[in-house]
């Protein structure tokens, strides 16, 4: 069982000059760890109502300007992500192989072969088809009524 373990997940190799990881180290790592979970909770509590809000605004600008909003809130969110590099201190020791992040692995990959099965439905004209111009058609209809009162 061990030399199949040994097999699968081999001892990371221990460089000269790299310094190990004490007890202390680790204590460090796992409080910083910690915090930065702490942060990183704190930013998705707030970050959820400000990128609805933030959405929903952008719904009604100016055909050029849609989303610009939402994605400016994006842009932060990933500016304080990066800050943040919450798994940054990982790179103390070699990542075992299954941590290892393969070419095209992501949640995004899966979005977006979601979206392109949305797609073809769409073109096809199916029920997305429908729903999209209805939905179309009531924001078009809302941002009108932005427009006239605004003219007065």
């Amino acid at each position: 069982m061990t030399a199949d373990r040994n097999r699968r997940f081999p001892a990371a190799p221990v460089m000269e000059n790299e310094p190990a990881v004490t007890r202390w180290v680790l204590l460090r790592d796992v409080a910083v760890f910690h915090g930065k979970l702490v942060l990183d909770g704190l930013k998705d509590i707030l970050l959820s109502p400000v990128s609805l809000g933030a959405a929903l605004i952008s719904l009604f600008n100016k055909e050029h300007e849609t989303g610009r909003q939402f994605y400016e809130v994006l842009h932060a969110a990933r500016r304080l992500e990066d800050w943040l590099n919450k798994y940054g201190d990982a790179d103390r020791i070699p990542a075992p192989g299954f941590a290892v992040k393969q070419e095209g692995e992501s949640i995004d990959a899966m979005i977006a072969r979601l979206e392109e099965l949305v797609k073809r439905q769409y073109e096809r004209g199916g029920v997305t088809a429908n729903a999209k111009d209805a939905i179309d058609r009531a924001l078009d209809a809302v941002h009108e009524k932005l427009r006239k009162r605004t003219e007065w």
